[in-house]
């Protein structure tokens, strides 16, 4: 994009660059100046200590109580902080704005991990009762965080970023993809992530459009997508929230699209709200966007919100909760489709090429380690073993449990003395799936050291249970199948 697309001059954007790095307005470095206390007060929105601790005005001080802070400072604080950044370049760019008998934030420039920058509007909370832009730019918030934890980080060509916004995730994207390129259907936000990449001396395609339009007929190995993902009648008011599909349609229209969209091999992950239907199986429901498609799909809900609560928090995240109208409106619309309530999660999907993709669609609602990127990754090369193998190929493996791996017992007491009722094997690292399980199991996962081909090691528990050897083997190859992916046991490769 040109020197037009962007809110300040390419000349500007470096003036801007060697004022903040001047200043040491970086992550760490006002974590340095703060202190770990009062920068964990400033992430709770309690400024008390940071304006205590910046009272002197020096450069850095006054771009902390401007941008972090927000507070009216005055123009020759300023102009000493933003140099060679001229108070007028910022002024015109909209960097800063005119408050009274000084200069407050125009936007929420955010200094980023170790040494990036992101602008983005200023969030609503910061400016109570002016109304948001209808093309509205986010900067770092929860949902942003969750895809970039969620995002598979293996180095690939090309990568793509749909809905960018202020470009938080391209930002990502270009450490581990060659190319990168965003879109985003407002213009707005496409100078917002122009502004971005300049500042961070990154070099994105940035392309105007509604979601897949831009890059019709064009494929990647990596899409990533924080869409406008707001479940409702379809009533457009802010760009970042609303699709103008009626209720959950922007899901399913971006799993019906990844198929077009990916190289061979590649990956696409997003996020998405999803209704959960009155006399409907919600993971059912959502399976069915993935019919046809020829992906290995997986999907993991994180959260659940009832109607009210749903409909009350996108109304405060843009300033309309005083608009009772607006209110009904929503909730009359989820009576009428009788949606009981939402759901929140992520999708990721693989082109794998092949004629039997794996579709799991689940809740993963316990605490996760992150990155969880990881752990989607390390999924899809387990379905890559189990694809590639039958029952007989899978007895065939050496299997040792995973690190760490716990059994956990509930018993009763009665007259002989405790009762085992339930054991459950449990990870306590990772995904922390658990599981319940029955005593032959735990004896195939206790055996599982890696030392004998599991068929060997069913016949050593056929025998000890008297059991039939090729009756338990036909069993267990399900459930091999079922530890496996889960994670609980691992093929030894060596």
């Amino acid at each position: 994009m040109d020197e037009h697309d962007m809110l300040l001059s390419p000349a500007g954007v470096d003036a801007l660059r060697t004022a903040l790095t001047r200043t040491g307005f970086t992550a760490n470095g006002i974590a340095s100046r703060l202190g770990a206390q009062t920068t964990g007060a400033v992430a709770r929105n309690d400024y008390r200590a940071a304006l205590r601790a910046t009272e002197e005005r020096d450069p850095l001080g006054t771009l902390i109580r401007v941008f972090i802070c927000d507070q009216t400072e005055s123009e020759a604080d300023l102009a000493a902080a933003l140099a060679p950044l001229t108070v007028a370049e910022a002024v015109a760019g909209g960097l800063v704005e005119r408050h009274g008998d000084g200069l407050r934030a125009g936007v929420d420039l955010e200094p980023y991990a170790d040494d990036w920058w992101v602008l983005a509007d200023v969030p609503a909370s910061a400016r109570p009762g002016r109304p948001l832009h209808s093309e509205h730019v986010l900067g770092l918030g929860g949902a942003t965080q969750t895809l970039i934890g969620a995002t598979v980080r293996r180095p690939v060509d090309t990568a793509l970023d749909l809905g960018t916004g202020s470009g938080i995730q391209a930002l990502h994207l270009a450490t581990h993809a060659r190319s990168v390129t965003a879109t985003d259907l407002s213009e707005r936000a496409l100078r917002f992530a122009a502004t971005t990449a300049a500042l961070n001396g990154q070099d994105w395609e940035l392309l105007r459009g509604d979601m897949v339009a831009p890059v019709a007929g064009r494929r990647f190995d990596l899409v990533v997508s924080n869409p406008p993902f707001v479940v409702g009648p379809g009533t457009t008011t802010h760009v970042y929230r609303d699709s103008g599909r009626v209720g959950d349609a922007i899901g399913a229209e971006l799993a019906a699209a990844a198929p077009d969209l990916l190289t061979d091999g590649g990956t696409m992950q997003y996020l998405a709200n999803w209704v959960h239907v009155a006399g409907e199986e919600w993971d059912e429901r959502v399976a069915g966007w993935f019919a046809g498609t020829g992906l290995d799909a997986w999907v993991i809900q994180r959260e659940v919100a009832d109607p009210m609560a749903y409909v009350d928090l996108w109304l405060t995240d843009v300033g309309d909760t005083a608009d009772p109208r607006r209110m009904a409106a929503w909730l009359d619309w989820f009576d009428a489709h009788k949606v009981e309530a939402i759901g929140f999660g992520i999708v990721s999907l693989r082109r794998g090429g092949h004629a039997d993709p794996v579709v799991r669609v689940e809740e993963l609602r316990q605490r996760v380690e992150p990155p969880l990127g990881d752990h989607v990754a390390a999924w899809f090369d387990r379905q890559d073993f189990l694809r590639v193998r039958d029952t007989d190929a899978l007895l065939a493996e050496r299997y040792r449990a995973t690190d760490g791996l716990q059994l956990r017992q509930e018993a009763t007491m009665g007259e002989e003395g405790w009762a085992v009722d339930r054991q459950v094997l449990a990870m306590p690292r990772g995904l922390h799936w658990t599981e319940e399980i029955d005593p032959l199991v735990l004896a195939l996962v206790g055996g599982a050291d890696g030392r004998l081909p599991l068929r060997d090691q069913l016949a050593l528990l056929a025998a000890a249970h008297d059991v039939d050897p090729g009756e338990l083997a036909e069993a267990a190859g399900p459930i091999v199948a079922h530890l496996v992916e889960r994670g609980f046991i691992e093929p030894v490769t060596a």
